[in-house]
């Protein structure tokens, strides 16, 4: 068995890196389609300061890109050191995505990269258009695929458990593509990377007006930010709410545990405004609801329940005994391939073998198992309620700031008037960290929510980590944390140089040798 100690640390190594890489990749994703935008525009008018825009913008863009490289090819690597179980158990189908994703979409995106930097005075206008909005395109297929497999741990679907290799199997390719988990997810995430970028531009276009520096260049970045940042922010809550629905129907322990409810709620269902989670007493000590709200968002109809924490729980201890039949059933067949009624067995429970599996944390022989033991493996799979509850609550609460800040800014770019309204433009710059802080938010929701599964039903976090030693991920994630914080400071303070540096006013300067280089050298 791993000493969850060593879990404890595996998960928060990836969580850190996880996250800290997920601070670039929303900006590269709605930046890069910026750049597309700006560049269209310059190719139809001609007139050169867009060209510049498209180049300044793209410095910064190549700045976030090869932090969020360096950052994310350590993400993969980990699979192998601190989660080699689980790599053994699914990499057939999780690898599937994961190297499509690095032959085609990375390779293109990386390529096209090289020439969006390097061949300014070397294509055609049209020809890098053509470059710019497949760096775009791109940059977004990278994240498909990535969150495909993804979306695939959330629900497991188009696989199988092989009792022969004892490893899960893929045997529906197209089923894990289009995975209705993965796409919701995909673009969710893409949207708010598209809010992130408009707001970044925003607010950085606002700091140059506020302090009288590059006047036209910023106002029409506002322009184009206000607009696309507004499709971007209304897209958002729409698939946010998609994402949601969708997981009421795959990830039920998930949707009561972000939302409190511990017990079942009649149709429609109420929603939970304001509560104070009790996990230990296993109930809210108090609760401000709004009727009917959640059964019309949760299920998009009057008459469906929605199930709570505690009937969940016992939902949960049906599949464990289920498992515990299907795992005896294995142990037959592993000693004899031909035995049907096992195979029979297994057949029909295979689906709740991860249940069972949940007990491995207290008994060695799943058939000692007892009633209590049982209960507290079933109890496991209930999640911490008050970090999700308020996680969930601070991003839709920026959400919804977020289209309210748009509509705004949409507002006074089509009156003219985004220049002259210092108010909106202080509110512009403080503006500039809140979507990180929702997207980090988002990520929290996701994977905290989906504990204690590391594949949703079929494999237990605790189960697919590797044997080392806490001493070992002790040592490795002191080194994370310390090289991370380095690289936090340097593409700080890159970006903050660019920024402060402005864009180029010679309309006829080649593009920017910085940016170029950092993504080369990548």
């Amino acid at each position: 068995m791993i000493d969850l100690d060593v879990v404890t640390l595996s998960r928060l190594q990836f969580a850190l890196t996880a996250m800290f890489h997920f601070i670039f990749v929303p900006l590269t994703l709605g930046l890069a389609f910026l750049l597309a935008i700006m560049e269209s525009v310059y190719v139809m008018t001609g007139k050169d300061i867009w060209r510049r825009m498209t180049m300044f913008w793209g410095k910064l863009f190549g700045i976030n890109f090869a932090v969020g490289v360096a950052t994310g090819v350590v993400m993969e690597f980990q699979f192998g050191m601190n989660w080699s179980y689980y790599s053994h158990y699914v990499g057939d189908i999780f690898g599937a995505p994961l190297a499509v994703e690095g032959l085609m979409a990375f390779f293109m995106e990386a390529t096209f990269i090289g020439l969006f930097f390097f061949g300014w005075n070397r294509l055609s206008k049209v020809a890098h258009l053509i470059v710019t909005w497949l760096v775009a395109i791109g940059a977004n297929f990278s994240a498909l695929w990535i969150l495909i497999a993804n979306g695939w741990m959330q629900n497991p679907v188009g696989a199988y458990f092989n009792p022969h290799t004892m490893r899960m199997e893929m045997n529906d390719f197209a089923a894990v593509i289009f995975n209705p988990v993965a796409q919701a997810k995909f673009v969710h995430t893409v949207s708010s990377g598209y809010v992130l970028a408009s707001i970044f531009v925003l607010g950085v276009s606002a700091w140059y007006v506020l302090r009288g520096r590059h006047i036209e260049l910023a106002r029409r970045s506002m322009v184009v930010a206000a607009s696309f940042g507004l499709a971007g922010s209304l897209s958002v809550v729409v698939l946010g709410d998609e994402s949601g629905y969708l997981s009421t129907e795959h990830q039920q322990m998930k949707i009561a545990a972000m939302e409190s409810m511990w017990e079942t709620e009649p149709a429609p269902a109420n929603f939970n405004v304001i509560a104070i989670p009790n996990q230990e007493a296993r109930r809210n000590d108090f609760a401000l609801e709004i009727p009917w709200a959640m059964g019309i968002i949760g299920t998009r109809s009057l008459t469906t329940p929605m199930l709570g924490i505690n009937d969940l729980v016992e939902h949960a201890k049906i599949r464990i005994a289920h498992g515990i039949d299907a795992y005896n059933a294995l142990q037959v067949l592993r000693a004899d391939k031909t035995d049907t009624q096992a195979q029979a067995v297994f057949d029909e429970y295979w689906k709740d073998l991860g249940y069972a599996l949940l007990l491995k944390r207290y008994v060695e022989d799943l058939n000692e198992a007892t009633d209590a033991h049982i209960a507290q493996a079933a109890w496991d799979t209930v999640p911490q309620v008050a970090p999700l509850f308020w996680t969930f609550r601070i991003m839709v609460a920026l959400g919804f700031y977020f289209i309210g800040f748009f509509i705004v800014a949409f507002y006074l770019a089509a009156k003219d008037r985004l220049t002259v309204s210092p108010r909106f433009l202080k509110l512009a710059v403080f503006t500039i960290p809140l979507p990180w802080i929702a997207v980090e938010c988002g990520w929290f929701v996701a994977e905290f929510g989906r504990q204690p599964w590391i594949i949703e039903g079929v494999l237990p976090t605790y189960y697919a980590a590797s044997g080392l030693s806490v001493a070992d991920l002790a040592i490795s994630l002191a080194i994370f944390i310390g090289l991370y914080s380095v690289l936090a400071l340097l593409g700080i303070k890159v970006m903050l140089h660019a920024v402060r540096q402005g864009p180029d006013e010679d309309p006829k300067s080649p593009a920017n040798d910085f940016a170029a280089s950092a993504v080369a050298a990548k």
